[in-house]
């Protein structure tokens, strides 16, 4: 079986890549999601397995230790993210290619394990003033973790260099266009 690609979307919080993502999973039957793991809290929305699998701090250390990861970072203080080797091999196993959407980080470790084989787009906003309106209207957010959220972005732009493509999320259907274009071009579709 052929070997499936990976497509690595990666942002500031409040960019819109989550967006992007499931616009691409809407549109694309190849692409499948590739859930991460983290130690974060699961929000009322969210469900176990789809949107993240949710582990415990020990949990998510033991599988570190035993190298069950591909890529992962500690973000904030206990509040880890990262990619299972294994959600990556059920996604190829299927014939299919695997699409992320991780921090800044995690893109581009996830691009140094798949080189070639991985497209990465940073999906960037045209100011940080515009990222705090979205992560505003979220209602997900406490003032304390907008305030590090934002923080976080400002160091996060600097690295857009390191990204295969960017793409600006300024109007949603022209970056959806775009998202379309790469993608499409880079699968050979």
């Amino acid at each position: 079986m052929k070997q499936g690609k990976v497509i690595i979307f990666s942002a500031p919080s409040g960019a819109g890549k989550t967006t992007i993502v499931k616009h691409l999973l809407a549109t694309n039957n190849t692409l499948k999601f590739s859930v991460s793991a983290t130690t974060r809290a699961q929000r009322p929305n969210e469900e176990h397995g789809k949107d993240y699998y949710f582990l415990t701090l020990q949990d998510f250390r033991q599988k570190l230790a035993k190298g069950e990861f591909l890529e992962y970072q500690q973000v904030y203080d206990d509040l880890y993210y990262g990619t299972l080797r294994t959600e990556v091999e059920r996604i190829h196993a299927t014939g299919n290619h695997a699409i992320f959407d991780v921090d800044v980080q995690g893109g581009i470790n996830l691009k140094k394990q798949f080189g070639s084989q991985a497209l990465a787009i940073f999906v960037k906003v045209q100011s940080i003033d515009i990222l705090g309106q979205r992560l505003g209207t979220r209602n997900t957010e406490s003032e304390e973790t907008k305030k590090m959220r934002l923080d976080k972005a400002i160091s996060e732009v600097l690295y857009e260099n390191q990204f295969d493509v960017v793409i600006l999320n300024d109007v949603l259907e022209r970056a959806f266009l775009e998202a379309d274009e790469l993608v499409n071009t880079f699968l050979g579709a």
